[in-house]
């Protein structure tokens, strides 16, 4: 049953794009990197690019993740409601997330946009939590019941 451990990359790498999303917001980097996706400097940043970039690519990856484990928790077996219902809001929120992103960046770091990004990835690391805690318990019901 990989589909724990799927959950489980895409909750750890969930929490390293916010404390890095953290790191650029506290440090007053948030528009070290005027353009999106990419900086000016093209897909290889430069030295003055690099952290807001990291930011972008783990972002990205996050993305693929947490899609990937939202298609899982409805494909793998003895899958339920509640898994399934996180997974989702996980993965919508984590597009919804990627788009506000852009937002944040097309608006020049306007408040109400950054403290909603910030709110929506709260709800996606619940989301993302939740999807974790319901897989790992899963899998343990079906070692249960095999044994």
């Amino acid at each position: 049953m990989y589909f724990k451990y799927l959950a489980l990359v895409s909750l750890v790498i969930l929490y390293s794009l916010m404390f890095i999303g953290g790191y650029l917001q506290a440090s007053g980097q948030g528009l070290s990197c005027p353009e999106w996706p990419l900086c000016p400097s093209g897909i290889l940043p430069s030295a003055e690019y690099l952290t807001e970039w990291i930011h972008r690519l783990i972002a990205a990856a996050t993305g693929v993740l947490i899609v990937a484990t939202a298609v899982g928790s409805w494909k793998v077996k003895g899958s339920e409601m509640k898994i399934r219902i996180t997974g989702t809001l996980a993965g919508i929120l984590a597009v919804s997330q990627i788009m506000l992103g852009a937002i944040v960046i097309d608006t020049k770091l306007h408040a109400v946009i950054v403290a909603i990004h910030n709110g929506a990835g709260i709800l996606l690391f619940a989301m993302a939590l939740l999807t974790t805690l319901f897989a790992f318990r899963l899998a343990r019901a079906t070692i249960q019941t095999k044994v």
